[in-house]
């Protein structure tokens, strides 16, 4: 039975971690300016590993959220090696990371649900 499952769970993560890609690099940039491999990193820390992004899809996205003003960005220069390109989050950037939450993730948060989760995994053990 789990065999049946295992496809049709990948696909549905999949398609779950390609839309949060925006999430966690919004939230990472409200923290602070971060150039690109460094939020590779993070968003692996954050995700407890159950995310790993290649570095060309966080550049496009970086790219398209400074073309849609939600991102900037800015040379720094580095002593030790190259420029690096530091983004951080606009002003739009901020008030679009927080309505997201609030539609999207605070709902996650309340009791109704949690109280929901805590029974699914109550009932059934981790295999």
């Amino acid at each position: 039975m789990q065999a049946e499952l295992d496809p049709l769970l990948l696909r549905w993560e999949e398609n779950y971690k390609k839309g949060l890609l925006s999430f966690w690099l919004l939230l990472l940039l409200q923290e602070r300016p971060s150039y690109p491999f460094e939020i590779n990193n993070l968003i692996t820390q954050l995700s407890q590993g159950s995310l790993s992004v290649d570095d060309n899809s966080i550049y496009r996205a970086l790219n398209r959220f400074e073309d849609l003003g939600i991102v900037s960005s800015h040379i720094h220069s580095n002593p030790h090696g190259p420029d690096r390109r530091y983004y951080s989050l606009t002003a739009d950037g901020q008030r679009l990371l927080q309505q997201f939450i609030l539609r999207n993730i605070q709902v996650l948060r309340s009791a109704d649900v949690t109280q929901r989760i805590d029974a699914i995994l109550a009932s059934n053990p981790s295999p």
